[in-house]
């Protein structure tokens, strides 16, 4: 287990300790168990897609919830009441927990649950006045300009 020490960072830069805090938090989570495997793909130039191996859970046992650009899944099985017997157990029925960071203007757009995996769709949705706009350019014919001179 490696460990990073970023107090130089906070001595030598200003408004980066999110971005540390980040990387903190990203390591501890490294080191938790990696239950249930989950991918993290990216579907289009700002759309991206989590899918959860959630096999056995049922919709109403999966929550979704997201909190300042935190998105967090939670699974909690709900009590089975039934006496099974079983010869050999290997389908992971325990309660779970994932958190994922999303960055500054990611929204979820969709969820949806097929064939064992909870599939959740992310969107960058940039406010108007932080997206690109182009301005036009007005010309004027130079003589226009010396004719408004004269009048004055």
């Amino acid at each position: 287990m490696r460990t990073i020490d970023f107090s130089p960072l906070y001595r030598s830069v200003v408004g980066f300790d999110r971005l540390a805090t980040l990387l903190d938090s990203a390591a501890a989570q490294e080191s938790q168990a990696g239950y249930p495997p989950y991918n993290i793909e990216r579907t289009g130039e700002d759309a991206y897609r989590v899918e959860i191996a959630v096999a056995g859970f049922r919709p109403d046992e999966l929550a979704i919830e997201v909190k300042e650009n935190l998105l967090t899944v939670t699974g909690r099985k709900a009590a089975n009441d039934e006496a099974r017997k079983f010869l050999h157990r290997g389908l992971a029925e325990r309660n779970f927990e994932r958190r994922f960071q999303l960055a500054d203007y990611v929204v979820v757009t969709d969820a949806n649950l097929a064939d064992g995996l909870l599939a959740i769709s992310l969107e960058r949705q940039l406010p108007e006045a932080l997206k690109p706009r182009t301005v036009a350019i007005n010309t004027t014919p130079a003589g226009a300009l010396i004719e408004t001179d004269k009048a004055a």
